[in-house]
């Protein structure tokens, strides 16, 4: 190549690059061409449409389930719901959430390791534009999925459908969706909350401008068939471990501790809230909080689906934690313990950690899905990570475009890898 070729390369990138930039916003502005059905409450669309879009799975995408977050979440939520449409046809259902957040929030759980979940990832997102905006920042952010869960709870697309083709109906559905909440206030930030590698179509996503943020992992429990209870769980344990469960057990009865489940949580909802508050409030601000009243209804809507189970001394509560069934994955949901009691040395958090396994295994379900905080005592159980990603978008152009730069700098935890298991021979041998 002569100098004068050698020069002229760099403006040809330039150049493509301000042409596949202008061809981005052209496409963000062009209508699909797929139709769509709005809603502020998922009863007011067609629950028959509903349902056979989201029938093969996804306990959080279940009428039930989001009417119980609409009449008991967190009072700084508001939902929203989309339906897209191919023709007369569902292509995919949409339920996302506009979370109101402050820079007082963001810049409070700056210096927090602890408790990486959703608001933790959120925070760490925005906290460049916290530091900005300082504590005066009143920032409202439209989420496709669920704040108060983890995993790829708000979207699901119908059976045949092609994923690849469906998500430009999704960003142009959070598109309206923003526009729309001009009316109540200004909504920057979108966005799409955790993605994994079975998800497919996502590059798409990149051709309107939101770009991926790694987060903490998932830890996941493989549940193997061959496990018909619990004991047999302990059975696959190596010694060290086996006898650490063990341990465990017998600090709880000499400090006069049962475990056992908890059918009705109403009478003891106010006592289960201390407990989560505790733990909520111990790691970090959180910029959603469950309401008094939020466990009991959940496991009025979900019956056999929903399993609570405490650590009690004497008449009192010491711990909690709750699981859900969702299809074929158990998930290890809230949890709350006294941290007084904790500092006892009452292994409270590690044997409520334990009792979900009983409940994936009970459910006959194939995986314990555990959540990203915590990593190590959760690899200890023998969970391993899952990837997971968030893309985040922001309505201004210069910002989304200095965000880019951002989200590829923020760090996150990498999981402990652990094998808690015996080995093949060893297993064999006995």
């Amino acid at each position: 190549m002569n100098d004068e070729a050698k020069s002229r390369n760099p403006l040809r990138k330039v150049t493509a690059s301000l042409r596949a930039l202008r061809e981005r916003h052209e496409e963000r502005h062009r209508p699909t061409g797929l139709g769509f059905a709005f809603a502020d409450r998922v009863d007011y669309l067609d629950r028959e449409t509903w349902d056979s879009v989201t029938s093969e799975g996804n306990l959080f995408l279940r009428r039930d389930v989001l009417r119980v977050l609409e009449q008991h979440g967190p009072e700084n939520i508001t939902p929203r719901y989309a339906m897209v449409f191919r023709g007369d046809k569902p292509a995919a259902i949409l339920a996302a959430q506009i979370v109101s957040v402050t820079g007082e929030q963001l810049r409070r759980e700056e210096n927090v390791a602890s408790g990486k979940d959703s608001s933790s990832l959120l925070r760490r997102a925005l906290s460049p534009v916290a530091k900005v905006a300082g504590a005066k920042l009143r920032e409202r952010i439209l989420v496709a999925g669920n704040l108060l869960s983890w995993g790829f709870h708000g979207i699901a697309f119908a059976r045949g459908e092609d994923p690849a083709e469906v998500w430009p109906g999704i960003a142009e559905a959070l598109y309206r969706i923003r526009r729309a909440e001009r009316l109540t206030g200004q909504t920057n930030f979108v966005l799409v909350k955790d993605l994994t590698e079975q998800q497919s179509g996502l590059e798409t996503l990149r051709r309107f401008s939101y770009r991926p943020l790694e987060t903490e992992p998932n830890m996941v429990l493989p549940i193997d068939p061959a496990w018909r209870n619990y004991d047999d769980y302990l059975t696959a344990l190596d010694a060290k471990y086996r006898r650490n469960v063990k341990d465990q057990v017998k600090k709880l009865l000499n400090a006069g501790c049962t475990i056992e489940p908890l059918v009705d949580l109403a009478p003891h909802a106010r006592r289960l809230h201390e407990l989560y508050r505790a733990v909520q409030g111990n790691a970090s601000v959180r910029l959603v909080t469950l309401g008094e009243s939020s466990l009991p209804a959940l496991a009025r809507a979900l019956g056999d689906d929903f399993r609570c189970t405490v650590v009690r001394r004497g008449d009192d509560i010491l711990g909690f934690v709750t699981s859900l069934r969702d299809g074929s994955t158990a998930i290890a949901y809230y949890i709350g313990f006294d941290r007084a009691a904790a500092a006892e040395g009452l292994p409270i958090y590690l044997r409520l950690l334990h009792s979900t396994i009983g409940d994936a295994i009970a459910w006959r379900c194939e995986r314990l899905s555990l959540g990203r905080t915590a990593l190590e005592p959760k690899a200890a159980l023998g969970a391993k990570p899952e990837p997971m990603t968030v893309w985040l978008r922001h309505r201004v152009p210069a910002l989304n475009w200095m965000l880019r730069g951002i989200l590829g700098a923020v760090p996150h935890e990498e999981a402990p890898q652990r094998n808690p298991f015996k080995s093949i021979s060893a297993a064999a041998g006995n």
